[in-house]
């Protein structure tokens, strides 16, 4: 009997795992949750105040910078600073204790070393593996980010060439390192007869007639292509060739889409201030206010009205059965989403 009632506890206990498993997971899960480091509310504020004004966005000492994620773990010119997973193998926790064999950092008389909660809280940052999440910078709108586009737009040296008698100005030296590297030769100049039609394409996306071939190919004149450039940028080709890209970004149509596709009777307008605006050699900042807000600019002009039509560049859905507001809202989000595109170089959806 007393065997049969041992057997069937053993029984039961064979299966309790089974059924408190999951919770003892759940309670472990929970606690491993509540343990975990928060980098932006524990340790970002930690590195702001004693690290970044000398590893931050402005200077960055020993070429390491700790305020971009993709920085910080790359490292700096002694190699890298922080191991995911081993505090021991980190040299930032080494520096910041002191237990290193480098200066303690901060240094003395440039801030407060961290106290032991401080550093206990970045030693299990990063034995936790460096959780590190890419948000904005609240303050400068930058992403915690190394992606180029978020960078500050610095000048960039000139690459060392051996040819220098082939460079003609900057960005040769870039095509001929990469030649260079290659150990590739740079092509030969250009016959006359070959830049003249290289530069129409460019400029107006036409060839040249034989009669301006024949003209500029026997202008004896040593600045021939001076003025030849020159003649094609006063040309009303000329706009109407680059107006084409400003076209495309603005997603110009002369239809509203959709199954109807409608015809609009009046966007050639738009159109035509594009162009006539690049053979004008408007000024960028005006290109811009006058599409954007032409008609709040004082007493705008016809030309400055027709302007905002930029943002009538927009899907219009005029089927049976559509919501109007839908459709409203719609054309407002593609248009803001364009606008964020075009000006900022990225979307704001």
């Amino acid at each position: 009997m007393h065997r049969l009632i041992y057997a069937s506890i053993c029984w039961l206990l064979s299966l309790s795992p089974l059924f408190l498993s999951p919770a003892l997971l759940s309670a472990a899960e929970t606690v491993a949750v509540k343990d975990k480091i928060d980098f932006l509310k524990q340790i970002k504020p930690l590195f702001q105040a004693k690290c970044y004004s000398c590893h931050g966005r402005e200077v960055q000492e020993g070429g390491f910078r700790l305020d971009v994620k993709g920085r910080a773990l790359e490292g700096g010119d002694s190699g890298k600073a922080i191991v995911p997973g081993d505090s021991h193998k980190s040299e930032l926790f080494h520096r910041i204790s002191g237990t290193g064999e480098g200066d303690q950092m901060p240094p003395e008389g440039e801030g407060t070393p961290l106290n032991k909660e401080e550093l206990a809280l970045v030693k299990r940052w990063i034995e936790q593996g460096v959780s590190w999440p890419d948000v904005p910078d609240s303050k400068t709108g930058l992403a915690d980010s190394d992606h180029w586009s978020f960078q500050p737009i610095k000048g960039i040296p000139l690459p060392e060439v051996q040819q220098t008698d082939w460079v003609k100005n900057g960005i040769d030296r870039f095509i001929l390192q990469k030649l260079e590297q290659e150990k590739v030769s740079p092509s030969e100049e250009a016959d006359r007869s070959t830049l003249i039609r290289r530069v129409y394409l460019d400029l107006t996306g036409l060839p040249p007639s034989v009669e301006d071939w024949q003209k500029w190919n026997s202008d004896p004149s040593p600045d021939w292509y001076e003025q030849l450039v020159d003649h094609l940028l006063a040309s009303p080709h000329y706009g109407e060739r680059w107006a084409r890209h400003w076209l495309d970004l603005a997603r110009y149509a002369d239809s509203d889409g959709y199954e109807k596709d409608r015809k609009r009777p009046h966007a050639w307008r738009w159109r035509t201030w594009v162009i006539n605006a690049l053979n004008q050699d408007l000024p960028f900042d005006q290109f811009s206010e006058q599409q954007i807000a032409g008609d709040l600019l004082p007493e705008p002009s016809l030309s400055e009205l027709v302007a905002t039509g930029f943002h009538r560049n927009t899907l219009i859905n005029t089927e049976g059965g559509t919501d109007p507001e839908e459709d409203r809202v719609k054309r407002t989000v593609d248009r803001t989403n364009t606008l964020g595109s075009i000006w900022l170089g990225i979307t704001v959806e």
